[in-house]
């Protein structure tokens, strides 16, 4: 049976995305196949695009880092033909064909259960931008409640960090994001965000190895100075959670301060390898006591064929949301 799927070719030293047809044939080893009704995009999956060998080492690639579908053949009686599932993490989309697919064959233990309440849709509406806010946002619950302040989103206007200030103004906390423009303010306040600030007004150049404290707790989705200005001004016993690195993997003018003077907790979100006990319970949550009304806000619907151009709008810093691909 012929497919329609993303391929991603390396010729000469160039990377060209095509979209191509193929066969069930040429899927990797595993145990279950999945017929992908939805993806989603992902930075990792623009940057498989372009040839980043941190992301994918080997071409031909069909990138994808998560999907939902309907499981089609299984040789894991865990698993069941029909069953509505997710895969998110582990190695799809990087060097395991991945969502970008009409098909994907993975590991068994890579699969989970679609909750019964939400669908494939809003499942991949979520994804792994969802997914990875959502870990943030259960890391930064455990220990900072609605009452303790005001707690800040930097990158408030991408797809982890417009989740996050989904999540935590469903969870009844007061939400201020970083952002990058007018366009983005607007949108992050549609989410129900308090406030924004800019990048700029964001930045601290004065080196003071700790801030004023304004925040109980951060969500932090850049890395870098962001990260550092976040941790140096969060308020005594806060908690800053971070997931990403497009602004660097360092963290400049960064000291033991605030952890041993103000007790604030550096928490690292890893949702490629997070634990299937976690995943569970983070997928259940998104499903019921998470999940927000409008979760389509800010969300565009692509076919196969329109979604290189999005991977060329988000490499330019152009796309605000999230990008939806529907097989």
């Amino acid at each position: 049976m012929k497919f329609k799927a993303v391929r991603v070719f390396e010729e000469e030293g160039r990377f060209i995305p095509r979209i191509i047809e193929r066969s069930m044939e040429d899927l990797p080893a595993g145990d279950v196949v999945i017929r992908v009704a939805y993806s989603s995009l992902n930075y990792k999956d623009a940057l498989s695009c372009t040839g980043n060998r941190g992301v994918t080492r080997e071409y031909p690639h069909t990138p994808g880092i998560d999907a939902s579908g309907v499981v089609v053949e299984s040789t894991d009686s865990q698993i069941q033909v029909g069953e509505e599932v997710i895969v998110t993490g582990y190695d799809l989309g990087m060097n395991t064909d991945g969502g970008f697919g009409e098909y994907i064959r993975v590991p068994a233990s890579w699969v989970v259960r679609k909750p019964e309440g939400i669908s494939l849709k809003e499942a991949m509406i979520y994804g792994t931008a969802g997914f990875t806010a959502a870990l943030s946002v259960y890391e930064l619950v455990e220990v900072v409640k609605p009452e303790a302040g005001p707690v800040l989103v930097i990158g408030a206007a991408g797809g982890v960090g417009s989740h996050s200030v989904k999540f935590l103004v469903k969870l009844g906390y007061e939400v201020v994001g970083v952002v990058g423009s007018e366009a983005e303010r607007e949108f992050v306040l549609s989410l129900g965000a308090r406030d924004t600030i800019s990048r700029e007004e964001a930045d601290d150049k004065s080196g003071k190895p700790m801030l004023k404290q304004l925040w109980a707790g951060v969500v932090d989705t850049v890395g870098g100075n962001p990260l550092s200005i976040g941790i140096r001004s969060t308020k005594y016993g806060g908690v800053v959670t971070t997931c990403g690195n497009v602004a660097g993997g360092g963290i400049p003018e960064m000291n033991v301060y605030p952890f041993i003077l103000r007790g604030v907790r550096l928490i690292g979100i890893d949702s490629v390898k997070c634990p299937v006990g976690k995943r569970v319970d983070v997928w259940k949550r998104l499903s019921d006591s998470w999940k927000g009304e409008n979760l389509d806000r800010g969300v565009l619907e692509v076919g196969i064929e329109e979604i290189l151009e999005k991977v060329k709008k988000m490499l330019n810093s152009e796309l605000v949301g999230r990008v939806l691909l529907k097989h």
